[in-house]
C-alpha cells in the first residue's frame, strides 16, 4: 500500500539524514561562525620576496609536478597487496608440488605461514541491521530489540502506520496474528457495510472472541484508537462493562476507516537483516583454522558438546552400508544443524573474497554478492568447488546444494567473452580491496 511504501522511504531518509553528519550555514554569518578573528595587538611580520636561486628551484619542482601529473595514477599500496598474495599463492603452489614423503603420494602435513601482522578473525560472528535504523550492526536479538522501540516511538506521529507494523512485528505466533488481523478486519467491514447498526459500532472487551483474538496481540490497542474508536463503559446486563465504541460523527467519512484496514493486510514484519560480513583474506590469513562462532549453529553449548561426544557413534554409522537416499536424509538432518553458511570465494590472485549468508538463502545471492564486488560486474563468471564441477543451480538453497556451513569456490571469467580492453587479471573493485588496507 502507498501509506506503508512512504512510511518506509521517510524513515529510511531520516535514517540516512543522521548519518550525514552536521550540516553547515551557506550563509555568511555560518562561515564567520568558523572564523578565528586575528588579534588587534598582534603586529603584521614583514615578508621578504625569495632570492633568485630560490625562485628558480620552485620553478624546477613545479615542472616536476606537472609531469608527474601527467603519468596514470598508480595506487601502490593496492600493489603490495596483490604482491602479497602472489607470493602467498606461489609458496602455496610451490608446497603442493612437493607433498610428497619418500616417494609416496601420501601429501605432507602444510608449513604454517607466518604472516607479517596478526591477521584479522575470519568471521567473529554473525551480525544484522535495519534501514529504518541506519548502518548500525548488532546481534540479531540487539537488532529486534531496536525495531521494536523504533516502531513504538512512532506511534505519535503516525499511529495507523505504526500499530500495523507493530502487529505483524511485535508477535511471534504467526497464526493468532493472521486470526487478529482478520478479526480487526472483519470489525472494520462490519462498519463500512452497515453504518446504521449500532450492534456493530461497539466492541465489548470481555467478548471470548476479542479475550482470545485481539486482546494478546502487541498493538491492537494501538490500531482500535487510529481506527477512531474510544474506550469507555457501558451497561451491559444489568451491570457496566468496558467497551470500544466508534464515535457515530465519523460515520459520514469511512475512507480513512478502509485505508487503515488496507494498511494491516498489506503491511509485513519489519525483520533484521543479515549483514555479509564482508572481508578479503589473503591466502595465509585464508588458510588459518578459525572456529565458527556459536550463532552458526541451530544448537545450545550444551548439546553442541554432546554432539561431540556422539562424533564415535557417527562413524561407526557411515561405515555401514547404505543407500543414497538413506545417505542424502542424514546430510540434510545434519546440515539443519546450521543457521548460517560462511561463503569464500577464491580469486585467481590468491584474494579471497568472504561474505556470511543464511542457509536458506538461495545461491542466486551468493552470486549477486560477487557481482556486488566485481571491478567488471557485467561479465559472466563460473564458480567451481574445489573438488571440480560448477555451481549453477542459482535457485537452489545453499543447504540444498549441500553449501554449508563454510564452503570455498573458484571463481573464473567466463572465456567466451573475449576482449582487448578488458584486463582478465583484475577483479575486485578498489573499494572492496582497501579493506585489506584496513587491517
Amino acid at each position: 500500500m502507498d501509506a506503508i511504501k512512504k512510511f518506509f522511504e521517510k524513515k529510511k531518509a531520516d535514517a540516512k539524514f543522521k548519518v550525514s553528519g552536521q550540516g553547515h550555514s551557506l550563509s555568511g554569518d555560518g562561515q564567520q561562525r568558523h572564523h578565528t578573528p586575528k588579534s588587534t595587538h598582534s603586529v603584521p611580520q614583514q615578508r621578504h620576496l625569495p632570492t633568485y636561486d630560490a625562485q628558480r628551484a620552485g620553478a624546477a619542482a613545479l615542472a616536476r609536478l606537472e609531469q608527474q601529473s601527467k603519468k596514470t595514477d598508480v595506487n601502490w599500496s593496492l600493489h603490495a597487496i596483490k604482491a602479497q598474495a602472489r607470493r602467498e599463492l606461489e609458496a602455496e603452489q610451490k608446497a603442493f608440488e612437493e607433498m610428497t614423503l619418500d616417494g609416496q603420494n601420501e601429501p605432507a602435513i602444510p608449513k604454517e605461514v607466518n604472516l607479517d601482522a596478526a591477521p584479522m578473525l575470519a568471521v567473529q560472528g554473525v551480525f544484522f541491521n535495519c534501514p529504518l535504523l541506519g548502518p548500525e550492526l548488532a546481534t540479531y536479538d540487539e537488532i529486534k530489540r531496536q525495531i521494536r522501540e523504533f516502531l513504538y516511538a512512532q506511534v505519535e506521529e503516525d499511529k495507523g502506520i505504526s500499530s500495523c507494523l507493530i502487529i505483524h512485528t511485535c508477535n511471534k505466533n504467526k497464526e493468532k496474528v493472521s486470526v487478529c488481523v482478520e478479526t480487526l478486519c472483519k470489525y472494520i467491514e462490519n462498519i463500512v457495510s452497515n453504518p446504521t447498526e449500532d450492534k456493530f459500532l461497539k466492541i465489548r472487551m470481555s467478548n471470548k472472541a476479542y479475550q482470545e483474538r485481539i486482546l494478546p496481540i502487541e498493538g491492537t490497542k494501538e490500531f482500535l484508537e487510529a481506527a477512531g474508536f474510544v474506550e469507555c463503559e457501558l451497561p451491559f446486563n444489568d451491570a457496566t462493562d468496558k467497551f470500544w465504541v466508534f464515535p457515530k460523527e465519523k460515520l459520514s467519512d469511512l475512507t480513512p476507516l478502509e485505508q487503515l484496514r488496507d494498511a494491516l493486510v498489506s503491511a509485513e514484519p519489519v525483520r533484521p537483516q543479515l549483514d555479509r560480513n564482508l572481508n578479503i583474506l589473503l591466502p595465509a590469513e585464508a588458510a588459518k583454522h578459525v572456529d565458527l562462532p556459536a550463532e552458526f549453529f541451530n544448537l545450545s553449548a550444551d548439546e553442541l558438546r554432546r554432539e561431540m561426544q556422539n562424533r564415535t557413534t557417527a562413524v561407526e554409522r557411515s561405515q555401514m552400508l547404505l543407500t543414497k537416499a538413506m545417505r542424502e536424509r542424514q546430510e540434510i538432518r545434519e546440515m539443519r544443524k546450521y543457521r548460517f553458511s560462511l561463503i569464500r570465494v577464491r580469486f585467481p590472485d590468491g584474494l579471497i573474497l568472504q561474505g556470511t549468508f543464511g542457509v536458506h538463502e538461495k545461491f542466486e545471492e551468493v552470486i549477486n554478492f560477487i557481482r556486488e564486488n566485481l571491478v567488471n560486474d557485467w561479465r559472466p563468471f563460473f564458480l567451481s568447488l574445489s573438488g571440480g564441477g560448477k555451481v549453477t543451480e542459482s535457485e537452489q538453497s545453499l543447504v540444498e546444494l549441500r553449501l554449508v556451513p563454510a564452503v570455498v569456490l573458484n571463481f573464473k571469467w567466463d572465456p567466451s567473452i573475449e576482449d582487448p580492453n578488458l584486463d582478465d587479471t583484475v577483479y575486485l573493485k578498489p573499494e572492496t580491496l582497501m579493506l585489506l588496507q584496513s587491517k
